[in-house]
């Protein structure tokens, strides 16, 4: 097939309209904020309930019962193991068969007083069990970071293990996890997108409703990748904080700044002089 007449005959000019796009991110519409609150408070109670799942699984794999090891060890191979989406959808789709048509997620939950959507409900719990694996690992690799002789001193001292965890090993794991904590919460803030299949109005669902209702594709999609990129970036602050507060620098990039870490490069100590190397991060 010749492809010239075709181009000759095809409009291929560049059309971005921009009042359109202007006037649809700012100010922002109701729907438009509406789907921006989604995805904040759906992946803070869902990276919040992953931490806590990562904690519990990464103790349980440590401990010296099997069952525990065992479960932990399946739990973190089945969720690590299969996409997001497909456990979304069981979740979500899935329940009600397995249950004998029991719905856990139905239109409207009554949730401590506050009225939810069973789907934002659901793609809590499947974001939630998914995080869980992955903290897991991280904070089990904290926990393995820290000097074993610790553990002995405090068992010298009476210390419960219970005790000896929460006084002694996890506030110093705390520099190791928080820096791959802190590019999970990231990642999730991105990862609710996948909402949108299961019809929830987030962020990337009012992009959808927008282009079908202009067809102004590009200007839709690019002005929610906008919103996107404006939380991510502030929560990359955010971190780069909490890092600082918490001594990770002492621990890995000393003296990284926020665009520095940005652009994927973090800042070694050589023992005589500082270099530039890359970062790396993402699962």
């Amino acid at each position: 097939m010749d492809l010239l007449p075709f181009l000759a005959t095809t409009n291929t000019s560049f059309q971005f309209d921009v009042d359109w796009f202007i006037h649809f991110i700012f100010p922002p519409s109701p729907v438009l904020l509406g789907g921006l609150a989604i995805t904040i408070y759906v992946s803070i109670i869902a990276q919040a309930a992953g931490v806590l799942l990562g904690v519990l699984s990464a103790l349980a794999g440590m401990s010296r019962n099997r069952v525990l090891r065992s479960i932990s060890g399946v739990y973190v191979w089945v969720f690590r193991g299969t996409p997001l989406l497909v456990q979304l959808f069981i979740v979500y789709f899935g329940t009600p068969y397995l249950l004998g048509g029991i719905d856990l997620f139905p239109n409207h939950v009554g949730l401590f007083g506050i009225d939810i959507r069973g789907a934002i409900l659901a793609g809590i719990v499947a974001f939630s069990v998914n995080e869980g694996a992955y903290m897991s690992e991280i904070v089990r690799a904290g926990i393995l970071s820290i000097d074993p002789g610790q553990t002995e001193a405090a068992k010298s001292l009476g210390m419960t293990y219970r005790l000896t965890m929460s006084r002694i090993v996890l506030p110093q794991a705390l520099r190791v996890i928080v820096p791959p904590l802190g590019n999970e919460f990231n990642n999730m803030l991105k990862t609710t997108s996948l909402l949108s299949v299961i019809a929830v109005g987030e962020l990337f669902r009012v992009a959808q409703a927008a282009n079908s209702a202009s067809f102004k594709t590009f200007e839709a999609y690019f002005g929610v990748a906008l919103y996107y990129l404006a939380l991510t970036t502030i929560w990359s602050a955010i971190q780069g904080v909490i890092e600082r507060r918490l001594g990770v620098s002492q621990a890995g990039a000393q003296g990284a700044s926020f665009w520095s870490r940005m652009f994927g490069f973090a800042r070694r100590t050589t023992g005589t002089a500082e270099v530039e190397v890359p970062s790396s991060g993402g699962h």
